[in-house]
């Protein structure tokens, strides 16, 4: 009862003397010569750490540390299974030669062994009483006194262990509020008061002796916020749940801090809130760094509305720019149509190109729709010609699966497709006339049917249309319907044949002869000027595609460096031989290349990517070229 009453309520620095003078006692008493006290080891389940000892100064030493298994076989698996010991030397069976051998080595002659265990709980360690210089025998009411002992050292060193490791817990906990400047705070709903760390007193601006209570703390809200921070509480208080609360809090200095406060309450046995804990954290520096970032966003977007309405001018100057990058010229003819182009693009028109065959009809078509805000969307194309007649409409509004004999899947048509988009009805004059009844019905009211169906689909589809006949002169001829050319003609361009634009042939040439000459390895850098000519004058009747196919075998027919037309004009294959670069009679093919690269350069602002993209070779190809002209010096 006496070693008892020295434990109660024993502050946890105390606990490991009283119980080693607690140990000295009981040996005294009962005239044992040692006691031991092991517990195990860390993350070890058979090694023992000596952490209480009584022994006499004459004793033999005993080990800091102790391999129980290694040392003690027999013995250890009788303390795992919760047995307690009272034994002799004598007294222990063959199959405890090892431990016998370890006793004598540390003089031990008769033990008491107790393990150290609560309420079936794993052991945490083991108490021994020995003699040293003589055996006894333990009588069973020494035993029951010894285990009385070993169960009052047992619950003050688990509670030891855990008052040691809510401190360690406490310890790191106010470590991390104080590192990250976190206050922490615990109300008690009944007396009202308020316990808080020496950060919530700081965030707060309460003086280190200030006493607080509730009504204290929140007298500092900010009135604006104080009503939606009492209702969040007061929601904790009755759902049991968190809350979560951004607020302003008035310092006795005037300043307005931005807290962010987080809790939650604690139920006691009645079902009641008690307690209310959380954390509050200052957020006023990310609160104003937040709200100068909105008021800098919000420049910015003022400012860039303001940029945009400067410079639209400039801007749509420099998408043109580069909007022409497949269509080769800078004749004067090419130019204005070029200026139509730029100027129906940005519309919903329907445009309507006109011109003979090979003018490059598609060409200026796909520039429109780049240029258009339809750009993202694909040009959906459909060559009128090429279709049979009796397809030609299942082409552009689709069918439903069982709508004619051998109608075995839906289909979906050409305008579906292009919903959104562009669609470009490529030779429109070749339509016939009973599908261009169901055409002009899209144009005007942008509906129509599927074949086999009676249900009505809306779109919204741009139409650009081309055709190398005189549709005018087909409708007065009764050949095509005069209210679908009219509704087709809102924007007529005319694409110019190659004979109204002369000027653009050697740049044409330069172009088809770079594109073939790298397909076929070859190298051409000279046309004679005689040729030249003789190009410009040609009528050319299949226009920019009869020149491209005409460079083409010509490339395929050259040998050498210089571009042979012999076969075509009856040039005298030997007069054509005898000239040279120098001679003034030659066309320097190389020279026409140089002014496509200044040309392009100047265009892109000396961006050799861009520019590579607009001559249509790669990036390689143009450095080298760069070299070879020696243009690296002007860009």
């Amino acid at each position: 009862m006496k070693i008892s009453s020295k434990f109660v309520n024993l502050p946890t620095d105390q606990i490991d003397a009283e119980i080693e003078d607690a140990q000295r006692l009981i040996c005294e008493c009962l005239k044992i010569d040692m006691s031991t006290l092991w517990q195990w080891a860390d993350g070890l389940q058979h090694e023992l750490l000596l952490t209480h000892m009584y022994a006499p100064p004459e004793g033999p030493p005993r080990p800091d540390r102790l391999d129980a298994l290694k040392n003690f076989p027999w013995i250890f698996e009788k303390m795992m299974s919760c047995q307690s010991l009272a034994y002799s030397n004598d007294d222990l069976p063959q199959e405890a030669a090892i431990d016998l051998k370890s006793r004598q080595f540390y003089g031990a002659k008769s033990t008491v062994n107790i393990p150290l265990s609560i309420g079936g709980e794993p052991l945490i360690g083991v108490l021994t009483f020995d003699t040293l210089w003589k055996t006894r025998s333990w009588s069973k009411s020494i035993v029951q006194k010894l285990h009385l002992v070993a169960e009052i050292f047992t619950n003050v060193l688990v509670r030891k262990t855990r008052e040691l490791e809510i401190s360690e817990s406490e310890t790191r906990l106010n470590m991390a509020a104080s590192a990250g400047k976190i206050g922490l705070w615990d109300i008690d709903f009944y007396s009202k008061n308020v316990w808080v760390t020496p950060e919530f007193r700081e965030i707060f601006g309460f003086s280190e002796k200030e006493s607080l209570d509730y009504d204290r703390v929140f007298e500092m809200i900010h009135p604006d916020d104080y009503e939606r921070l009492d209702q969040a509480i007061q929601s904790s208080v009755q759902t049991g749940g968190e809350f979560c609360c951004r607020h302003r809090l008035i310092r006795r200095d005037g300043h307005v801090r931005w807290v962010d406060a987080r809790g939650k309450s604690v139920v006691g046995s009645d079902g009641k809130t008690v307690r209310l804990m959380g954390i509050s954290l200052d957020i006023t520096t990310h609160k104003e760094m937040e709200e100068q970032l909105q008021s800098r966003l919000a420049e910015i977007k003022k400012l860039k509305r303001k940029l945009e309405k400067e410079n639209i001018y400039l801007r749509r100057k420099i998408e043109l720019r580069h909007a022409h990058e497949k269509i080769v010229g800078h004749s004067s003819v090419l130019k204005q149509v070029l200026a139509r182009v730029e100027r129906v693009a940005g519309t919903d028109a329907t445009v309507l190109i006109e011109g003979e065959t090979g003018t490059g009809k598609e060409l200026f078509a796909r520039t429109v729709h780049r240029l258009s805000l339809r750009k993202d969307r694909p040009l959906v194309t459909v060559n009128c010609a090429s279709l049979p007649p009796g397809l030609i409409e299942n082409e552009l509004f689709g069918r439903e699966k069982g709508a004619y004999t051998g109608a075995l899947t839906k289909m979906t048509g050409r305008f579906e497709i292009a919903d959104g988009a562009t669609l470009f009805l490529d030779e429109i004059g070749e339509l016939p006339l009973e599908t261009q009844g169901k055409l002009l019905r899209v144009l005007e009211q942008g509906q129509f049917e599927r074949l086999g169906s009676t249900r009505c689909l809306r779109v919204n589809v741009r139409i650009i249309a081309a055709t190398n006949q005189a549709l005018l002169q087909r409708a007065t001829a009764g050949k095509f319907r005069k209210d679908l050319y009219f509704r087709l003609n809102v924007f007529p361009i005319h694409a110019p044949a190659l004979r109204e634009r002369t000027e653009d042939i050697p740049e044409l040439v330069l172009f088809f002869v770079r594109q073939y000459a790298e397909k076929m390895g070859k190298q051409i850098d000279h046309i004679s000027l005689k040729c030249m000519k003789m190009l410009q004058r040609c009528p050319w009747p299949g226009n920019v595609r009869e020149l491209k196919n005409m460079v083409e075998r010509a490339v395929i027919l050259s040998d050498g460096n210089r571009l042979s037309l012999a076969h075509f004009f009856n040039i005298c294959p030997k007069s054509e031989d005898c000239m040279t670069p120098e001679n003034p009679e030659i066309f320097d093919l190389s020279l026409v290349e140089k002014k496509a690269i200044v040309r392009a350069l100047k265009k892109t602002d000396g961006n050799k990517s861009k520019a590579s993209k607009l001559l249509n070779i790669s990036r390689q190809s143009l450095d080298r070229r760069i070299m070879k002209f020696k243009l690296s010096t002007l860009f």
